[in-house]
């Protein structure tokens, strides 16, 4: 019976041309090295997900909370200054 260990075994099927995708991209696994461990120890290629796996997770994690607060916290400064910039040019061209 083989005795191969999932990192032996996964760089096995590297080694042979195959690609070992991960259907699942969170947070944790970018920032706690985790996916940087999968790359080097199982030979992992690459990642997807889907729509509503994404969906769930910003649903029903807190860890998308911080990044949303501030793209909507961007989106409104951005938009309250070019509302500024236009009233100001338009008063300066009357």
């Amino acid at each position: 019976m083989a005795t191969d260990t999932p990192a032996t075994a996964t760089t096995r099927l590297h080694d042979l041309g195959k690609s070992l995708w991960l259907d699942n991209i969170t947070r944790g696994l970018l920032r706690d090295g985790t996916l940087r461990r999968y790359i080097q120890e199982c030979s992992v290629t690459g990642l997807t997900s889907n729509p509503t796996i994404f969906d769930h997770a910003i649903e029903h994690r807190s860890s998308y909370d911080d990044a949303i607060r501030q793209r909507i916290g961007e989106a409104t400064t951005s938009k309250s200054g070019a509302l500024v910039q236009t009233s100001q040019s338009a008063k300066a061209s009357s």
